[in-house]
């Protein structure tokens, strides 16, 4: 099943201002065939020691809630 991108997008959009209000943010790069999302996250983000637990257990979760076809998230 393909990802839709434009949904994926919204739902990117309503978690931001989470990370923006931390100094960070995250940027949509590509979702592949299997449905892994890969995100940049940029900011304060990019350096946090907390940050795989974010993509994991907030960003990964929220987009697996509301994204068909999504199975997972990876930063890079």
């Amino acid at each position: 099943m393909a990802v839709d991108t434009i949904l994926l997008n919204q739902v990117l959009d309503a978690v931001r201002p989470s990370l923006e209000a931390d100094g960070g943010d995250v940027e949509f790069v590509d979702v592949d065939d299997d449905g892994v999302v890969s995100l940049e996250l940029t900011g304060a983000c990019a350096g946090c020691p907390m940050s795989q637990m974010t993509l994991s257990m907030g960003i990964e979760r929220v987009l697996k809630e509301h994204v068909p076809g999504v199975t997972s998230v990876r930063a890079i």
